[in-house]
């Protein structure tokens, strides 16, 4: 009889207990619910016992290949086992039970020598520019915006997995739209890709209006003697990238990339080389402690657009042979690119000080500038498709059907695969469309700032920030929370800043029509 009596008191007292734990975690949930900070949604946690099950079979000997080289990526339900991660493998299973081959992998050097070329572009020409308004500080925001860029592409990767029930990491998302998509479910679940997308296609075009104002720039300051306006220029270098419209794919002009990034590392030497044979006469009390604080915020944009590589990070990690080796690439990546723009900008503005322009290569004396600029607008010409390329995709993705998304938009391809004519029509629009915008405003430091002050510090700031906030909170430390925070707010304050004093500087230049 004691013993039955003992065993109801046990069986009451733990019911008790379960309840408390029970509402208590429905009222935390609640409370973070209200915050926005979100658990895992339904489908992620379908996702967590599709990887449970799959892990499984793995660890039994079931061997999974990926689909056949160049074949479509379709399904998401499949998992291989990458380090301490899981990652997720789309379906291709073929009958018998056997699945296609994998498509190629690229190695932690290529991912490197992709962030290279994306970070050390030829928009390092406007960092000198950046020195001349910011001094001493403006070297600082060099090193800082490499230490915050990297950090923030580490923790956007993060958001790409969950932890499973076993702890084990779990890739359960693929782009950034997927990272912006997952922060506004279940309210609004494409409110977050639809914010990306715009401001990626902004990012692009914008990019690409910068190579059409860069190439009119420097054949104008090449042959000055010619009775041919900046303005013409442009025009010429459009017509030069018309046939842009008419890519399916990059494979064309994939080739060319490797030649255009060491010839501009070649025109970089060839600048430094000039300015250290000016040594004796660099002027270093003309690096200043003080800020034009005027035009200074124009200076963060410049320096954070030189920097921006978020948007490509996501697809490129998940194309690496060993996604763990990610943290390592970006550090060395990075560091290699503060160092270099560092002593780019500053060797380049001891050499001509006040007299720094928007483009460093306008300042070269005319025997050797003209050389350097001709190589630097083949590069710009050449390196103009894989951004409109990139928008174009964007577009077509998101606001045309056949994209893979929910567009209203007819399909501007027909059925054998051709592109049909108002879809070439829309192409070319968007060619003129950047055309006329380097026509109207011919000012490459300034577009450059307000493009990093908008998008820039948007996708390589704000929004990583914003968004391991929300995926990790219930993992994160004290010290990551307060680093998001920080850079949230900073990054704000920074984009809020550069955005207005930008808008400000090209209406003045509009307005009184300057040229720098």
């Amino acid at each position: 009889m004691a013993h039955l009596i003992r065993h109801k008191i046990s069986n009451k007292l733990t019911n008790a207990a379960n309840t408390v734990s029970d509402k208590s975690q429905a009222k935390v949930s609640g409370v973070f619910a209200r915050l926005g900070f979100q658990a895992a949604t339904d489908e992620e946690g379908l996702g967590f016992a599709d990887c449970d099950d799959l892990d499984y079979d793995y660890r039994h000997g079931m061997q999974m290949d990926g689909s056949e080289e160049g074949g479509e990526l379709d399904g998401d339900s499949h998992y291989q086992r990458d380090g301490t991660a899981v990652r997720r493998r789309p379906s291709g299973l073929k009958t018998g039970g056997s699945l296609e081959e994998d498509k190629p992998k690229i190695t932690s050097w290529e991912a490197g020598w992709n962030v290279t070329n994306a970070i050390q572009g030829m928009f390092v020409l406007g960092l000198p520019y950046a020195i001349l308004h910011g001094g001493y500080l403006g070297l600082f925001l060099i090193i800082f915006a490499a230490v915050v860029c990297c950090y923030t592409g580490k923790i956007l990767i993060a958001c790409l997995y969950e932890e499973n029930e076993d702890g084990i990491l779990v890739r359960v998302r693929d782009s950034y739209v997927d990272i912006a998509n997952a922060c506004c479910a279940p309210r609004f679940p494409a409110l977050g890709g639809h914010v990306v997308n715009v401001a990626q296609i902004i990012e692009l075009v914008m990019t690409c209006i910068l190579y059409v104002v860069v190439s009119g720039n420097l054949m104008y300051n090449s042959f000055p003697g010619l009775p041919v306006s900046q303005k013409a220029w442009s025009v010429l270098a459009t017509v030069a990238l018309l046939p842009c419209a008419f890519l399916k794919n990059l494979k064309s002009v994939s080739k060319f990339s490797l030649l255009c990034t060491l010839a501009h590392f070649v025109i970089n030497v060839l600048v430094i080389a000039y300015c250290l044979s000016r040594a004796r006469d660099w002027a270093w009390e003309k690096v200043k402690f003080y800020i034009d604080v005027k035009k200074f915020p124009i200076s963060i944009g410049i320096i954070v657009f030189s920097y921006t590589s978020q948007i490509f990070l996501p697809s490129l990690e998940g194309n690496m042979q060993k996604p763990s080796e990610f943290h390592c690439m970006m550090d060395w990546t990075h560091i290699s690119a503060c160092v270099l723009k560092g002593l780019f900008a500053l060797v380049a503005y001891l050499t001509w000080a006040d007299a720094t322009k928007e483009v460093i290569t306008d300042n070269l004396p005319s025997t050797i500038r003209a050389v350097v600029n001709l190589f630097l607008v083949s590069k710009a010409l050449l390196s103009y498709p894989l951004p409109f390329f990139a928008a174009v995709e964007v577009l077509e993705k998101s606001m045309f059907q056949g994209g893979g998304g929910r567009a209203s938009l007819p399909n501007c391809y027909g059925p054998a695969g051709q592109l049909k004519s108002w879809g070439l029509g829309l192409r070319v629009a968007l060619v003129v469309f950047t055309l006329l915008m380097a026509i109207f405003v011919p000012h490459f430091a300034l577009l450059m700032g307000l493009t990093g002050s908008l998008t820039g510090a948007s996708l390589c700031f704000l929004l990583p920030a914003l968004f391991h906030l929300k995926l990790q909170w219930r993992k994160l430390l004290w010290h990551h929370v307060f680093f998001d925070v920080a850079i949230f707010v900073i990054g704000g304050i920074c984009a809020i800043s550069g955005f207005i004093h930008s808008v400000e500087g090209l209406i003045e230049a509009y307005r009184y029509n300057l040229h720098d």
